[in-house]
């Protein structure tokens, strides 16, 4: 009788005992399969290509198969039919029948896994001259799954999960490979390996029913021999199925969810292919017409269950393009393979964690003992703001760590070994995580112990230079501190390190620390410089006080007189003021820049530095003036000033010689002539102006352009200034104005006022020296006192005397002593007569008769300060007058 071979030809078996033909009994490499790892070649592919093998390796040639297949580019027109089911239970040879493929199939004398891993083949039995309700659909790929539950596994049961969701994620039909007596068993029709792939397949890939294609569940129960009606054991898997969706956990929004939302069933029975070889035949052969393209009733509910009923829906098509399914195939098995929901332990690896666990708590102990301290010690420093540096740390650590995993070896490792390898590192991990931070915790207190001793070790090195008068190195010092910290937290990491850690490495942190110390020691230079530039700051401010207060007190010393006119030449001490004062400026700043630049340079400032010092030492050194200006220019000051400068020209010659004024002196036209002189003074102090040019001195080009490294701190203590700081608002014009037009006016009036006081005096004191002796006088003193001068002449006694007398007299007139000398006098006579008062109230009061005499003088109305020195009373008027007098 004829027979039906797996590719598809005709045979005829000699007797009906022979056993039935066969795909290849065990796969082999023979270059019919293009296996993983391989450098294909056109004969690697002429029965399939192995998709993803055993170790879970998915292969790379996947788009070279289909384009030997001419399948590559045909866009939606291909179709994915998957298998799956427990392991020997003849899925290979199901397939291999219905699509004439050559997948391996299972020796039933050696009983063994064949198909390792996923397998994938072209349909063969294409036929285009078939009657088309029988001709199945173009480019059909058949993919060979793994069997479940094989004893080559075990209790591994990883790769069959994944393998089972891959297959359901991405084929349009997967054939359920079950045998009859299965039916309505648990573990035996698969249902919890179904359970954990549906749960898994609705979180990761289906988050929306009418988005989502559909997949059909194709059952096919083997070996039915019609005890049981076909109804009947659909209907238990129909219930099973919709058992365990309900158990399952799902996600948020989908609770919900029923079976049917996702999945289409159909159900087809297969006779026994040993009992009834010629009906499992013929049932093959129909059963593999369905495998067409077909469309769904839209009135219906899923498939009909009809035998004959096309079971390729577009509906179950995934939409992706077929140059585009290896893409996307190994993107679908990338994410299978990394998620953990399929990792499920078994009960060999559920012990082996549980004694790990108790174990890692164990050895953790002894190691806690030794750790638990340090850590406490660390964390108090750090509460405190003292981070201390734990002694021979990395001693201690790493004989805790050395022994802690040495005592998991021996205990652990004695259970599963990929158990025993992941707990291993988790307590390697655990164990590392502590002592990292213990070792971090540590290079951080050394950290800030460093930075701390070299900001220390500098300053006390410049303390002591300052005492020194040979003065200091501050580039020496900085690097001799700099390699005393580097040392130092060398050092404290090297004691530290933890052997045997891949962490255990502190290069990074050194550089760190060594980043920062040089922070720290451009910090500790520019504050340096700033208390450079303080010192040479002061200095100028110093020196300026000095020389300008003496050219301002030149205004003064000229004694002038004629010399100094109101029209005319005037002298260099008035007229080159101001030239004066830039020239005095502009020495002294230059001088403190060299100073300030050969000192910034022994720091090992940077030229940027440097200029920037300079910068701010001329603004602080021109504030400094203009307030040593403003000092001078104050009004009691300049009052002064300008007082002893007209007094100079007005009380002195022409000689420097003072001026006695005589009745017949013009005193009006020299008054006038030093007034005006000393007010031409005015509007000279009033503007900052060279004499030489007119113009106000170049002090936007001697300041200069802000310099490029000038940051905000520079700027924050500077005053703005006129004619350089363009947001200023000021001119240089404005900036050089020292004397508002107000402040003149009222300055020359009060110096007027001030002028015409001291000529009031001049004009007394030469009324006041003019005598009117009378002729005839002179000969009554001659004729009265011959006699005298007769005496004195013959007396050599009186003649020396006399002569005295008269050289004295000289020299006080010459001194001009005389007013001295009688203001003296007077003041001792009317000390002379206090004291006579007194003596006489005292004598008066201590004798009845005056106490009398006093008392009568009280009721009178008279007192000892209302009698004339002759006795008599005294008006109130003629007091104010004899006040007067005395004024």
């Amino acid at each position: 009788m004829a027979t039906l071979t797996p590719n598809g030809t005709s045979s005829r078996l000699t007797n009906s005992t022979a056993r039935h033909p066969t795909a290849p009994t065990i796969m082999t490499m023979n270059g019919h399969f293009g296996a993983v790892g391989e450098k294909p070649t056109a004969e690697h592919f002429e029965h399939g290509i192995q998709i993803i093998d055993q170790e879970k390796v998915f292969n790379e040639n996947l788009p070279a198969y289909l384009q030997s297949q001419k399948v590559l580019r045909a866009g939606f027109n291909y179709h994915l039919i998957s298998v799956f089911g427990s392991q020997s239970t003849g899925k290979s040879t199901l397939l291999n029948y219905l699509f004439g493929t050559e997948f391996g199939v299972m020796s039933e004398a050696d009983r063994r896994q064949t198909t390792k891993g996923i397998w994938m083949s072209r349909n063969k039995k294409e036929d285009a001259t078939a009657p088309k309700e029988q001709r199945m659909a173009e480019n059909i790929l058949v993919m060979d799954v793994e069997g479940t539950d094989g004893r080559e596994r075990g209790e591994d049961q990883d790769f069959e999960r994944k393998s089972a969701l891959f297959a359901l994620a991405t084929s349009e039909v997967l054939i359920v490979n079950i045998w009859e007596h299965q039916v309505g068993l648990y573990q035996g029709a698969n249902m919890g390996l179904l359970k954990t792939v549906f749960e898994v397949n609705l979180q990761v890939f289906l988050k929306d029913a009418k988005s989502v294609p559909r997949t059909l569940l194709f059952f096919v129960i083997r070996d039915h021999l019609g005890t049981t009606p076909l109804a009947n054991l659909k209907a238990t898997l129909s219930q099973d199925l919709a058992r365990i969706w309900s158990t399952l956990s799902k996600p948020p929004g989908m609770e919900k969810s029923q079976i049917g939302d996702y999945f289409d069933f159909a159900f087809v029975a297969l006779p026994h292919k040993i009992l009834q070889p010629e009906k499992f035949e013929q049932e093959v052969r129909r059963l593999g017409t369905r495998f067409r393209e077909g469309y769904k009733d839209p009135k219906g509910d899923g498939l009909t269950d009809d035998r004959d009923e096309a079971i390729l829906l577009p509906a179950y098509h995934r939409r992706i393009p077929a140059d585009g399914f290896p893409i996307y195939a190994k993107g679908v098995w990338e994410t299978i393979d990394s998620n953990k929901d399929l990792d499920l332990p078994t009960q060999q690896e559920l012990l082996a964690q549980f004694r790990c666990d108790e174990i890692a708590k164990e050895v953790l102990v002894a190691f806690d003992a030794v750790v638990l301290p340090l850590e406490e010690r660390q964390a108090e420093g750090v509460a405190s703001g003292k981070p201390s540096i734990l002694a021979a740390l990395g001693v201690a650590i790493t004989g805790a760590r050395k022994a802690v995993l040495a005592n998991f070896e021996v205990e652990a490792s004695r259970y599963h070994k990929g158990v025993f390898k992941t707990k291993q590192a988790e307590l390697a991990s655990k164990v590392d995580g502590r002592l990292k931070t213990l070792f971090n915790g540590q290079l951080t207190a050394a950290h800030k112990a460093g930075l701390h001793d070299f900001s220390e070790g500098v300053s006390s090195a410049v303390k002591a230079g300052q005492k020194r008068s040979n003065g200091y190195d501050f580039h020496t010092i900085v690097q001799n501190e700099k390699t005393k910290a580097l040392k130092a937290y060398e050092t404290h990491a090297h004691t530290s390190l933890v052997e045997g850690a891949p962490w255990s490495n502190y290069q990074s942190q050194l550089n760190l620390f060594r980043t920062e110390v040089d922070e720290a020691s451009a910090r500790l230079r520019k504050e340096e410089m700033r208390r450079l530039a303080t010192r040479s700051e002061r200095w100028v401010k110093a020196k300026l006080a000095e020389s300008v207060g003496l050219e301002f007190n030149k205004l003064g010393s000229g004694r002038g007189g004629s010399g100094a006119p109101a029209e005319g030449e005037k002298p260099a001490t008035e007229k080159d003021l101001w030239d004066r004062i830039w020239n005095v400026f502009t020495e002294t700043v230059s001088h403190a820049e060299t100073r300030f630049t050969i000192r910034a340079r022994s720091f090992d400032a940077s030229p940027e530095e440097v200029e920037v010092g300079l910068w701010r030492l001329r603004r602080k050194s021109w504030s400094a003036l203009r307030d040593k200006i403003e000092e001078e220019m104050m009004e009691g000051n300049l009052l002064l000033k300008l007082r002893e400068n007209f007094e100079d020209k007005f009380r002195y010659d022409e000689d420097g010689v003072p001026r006695l004024w005589r009745p017949t002196d013009d005193i009006e036209s020299m008054y006038t002539r030093a007034r005006e002189s000393t007010l031409e003074l005015i509007p000279l102090l009033a503007r900052f102006k060279l004499s030489t040019t007119t113009a106000p001195p170049p002090l936007d080009a001697w300041i200069g352009e802000a310099p490029a490294g000038v940051t905000a701190a520079d700027e924050e203590d500077l005053h703005p200034i006129g004619g350089v700081d363009e947001d200023e608002g000021k001119t240089l014009e404005e900036e050089m104005t020292v004397l508002s037009e107000a402040k003149r006016a009222d300055l020359a009036t009060r110096f007027k006022k001030t002028a015409d006081g001291v000529y009031v005096e001049a004009k007394r004191s030469a009324i006041g020296g003019m005598t009117q002796v009378p002729l005839y006088f002179y000969g009554l003193l001659l004729a009265l006192g011959w006699n005298e001068i007769v005496a004195v002449l013959r007396n050599p006694v009186y003649f020396i005397f006399l002569i005295l007398a008269a050289v004295g007299a000289y020299v006080t007139y010459t001194l001009n002593l005389w007013g001295p000398i009688l203001r003296m006098t007077n003041a001792a006579s009317s000390q002379g007569l206090e004291i006579f008062r007194e003596k006489l109230r005292e004598f008066l009061e201590s004798s009845d008769t005056g106490r009398q005499a006093i008392g009568m003088s009280q009721k009178a109305g008279y007192s000892m300060d209302t009698l004339h020195s002759n006795g008599t009373t005294q008006t109130n008027a003629t007091k104010v007058d004899d006040d007067v007098d005395e004024i």
